[in-house]
């Protein structure tokens, strides 16, 4: 169980770290809630530490090993590491979820870029779709149906961020669309990284990816219904949410260099009420056919991994890889 003074520490840092999320978790029955804002502050601050810090090789490396003494049962001295031990040991989080979270934090760190869109969908699914796995696992859902529809929502989430934060990500060396959407409208990816400007092919290879996380949010409502009553309202207003960053991005032409898109306080609040209307309606409505759609092969790993809930498997090979040559950058750099 997690102790009250470490719940209110997770608290604290996702009401200032992560207002969306925050305002969707509101709706989430506490016996959800708590574990999941354990959950995300854990998340946030990792992914915090690796963007913002000078050493991102170390940043990484630090976390694999918290990583490891939280699976030791003996964890960091920090409110974070304290209340996520307790959840992996409450709910058997699988660790290939927050290894997978780990691997993706890790091709950050070496600053991958992403010939197409199946290798932003592997990025995503790292650093997004893992966490919609694992927030299945705290509702105590390992149906691998309903883990697939919330893998396809954590896509359109972090597909939604992309298209945010094109600016904000280039102008720190970061680029995460496609690069063969960005010559196919005749922008120079790196060029464009040098010289970051919303020109007509950025805004379109942007507007691209809006449609493809609209495909994933449409293909995640139907996992709604498969979740305990309670929570669906809370999911239903992440997803409204989130997809309102989009139209916000939409309403600036596709332009997240210039500017980044915004949600209000009363917007977040009109879709806090879609939310319990949506949730509502699942309760008459038969279950969509579209909750057996096939996974989508860049989150197959997590949904087999989230459904077995098995013992631990050892780190695949790629995340090994990735953390070696961490390992040798941070000792270049020593």
């Amino acid at each position: 169980m997690i102790a009250p003074a470490d719940l209110a520490a997770c608290k604290a840092a996702i009401r200032t770290g992560s207002l969306s999320f925050h305002a969707a978790s509101r709706l989430l029955p506490s016996r959800v809630r708590d574990p999941s804002l354990a959950l995300y502050a854990f998340c946030r601050l990792a992914d915090d530490a690796v963007d913002d810090g000078d050493d991102k090789a170390a940043a990484v490396l630090h976390l694999r090993d918290r990583l490891d003494l939280v699976y030791a049962g003996r964890p960091r001295n920090a409110p974070a590491d304290r209340a996520f031990a307790a959840v992996v040991a409450d709910f058997d989080m699988p660790r290939a979820l927050p290894d997978a979270l780990l691997e993706g934090l890790a091709w950050d760190a070496v600053g991958r870029q992403y010939d197409d869109l199946s290798g932003v969908l592997a990025y995503s699914a790292r650093v997004a779709a893992a966490v919609g796995a694992m927030m299945c696992v705290l509702m105590r859902v390992r149906d691998a149906d309903a883990l697939a529809r919330a893998c396809d929502l954590g896509l359109a989430m972090q597909l939604t961020n992309i298209a945010r934060d094109v600016g904000e990500d280039a102008r720190a060396g970061r680029l995460f669309l496609p690069k063969d959407w960005l010559r196919a409208e005749g922008v120079d990816p790196q060029g464009f990284l040098a010289d970051p400007q919303a020109c007509t092919g950025v805004r379109r290879a942007t507007a691209r990816l809006l449609v493809e996380a609209d495909r994933h949010y449409q293909r995640a409502e139907a996992g709604v219904a498969a979740l305990p009553v309670a929570c669906r309202p809370g999911i239903f207003a992440a997803r409204h949410i989130y997809a309102g960053i989009g139209g916000r991005v939409a309403a600036a032409r596709y332009d997240s260099v210039t500017g980044r898109a915004s949600t209000g306080k009363w917007r977040k609040l009109g879709w806090l009420g879609l939310a319990f209307a949506r949730s509502a309606v699942t309760l008459a409505l038969p279950r969509s056919s579209v909750l057996h759609a096939r996974v989508v092969p860049e989150v197959a790993f997590l949904v087999q991994a989230a459904a077995q809930a098995q013992a631990a498997p050892a780190r695949s090979d790629a995340l090994l890889s990735v953390l070696a040559q961490l390992e040798a950058r941070d000792r270049g750099m020593a």
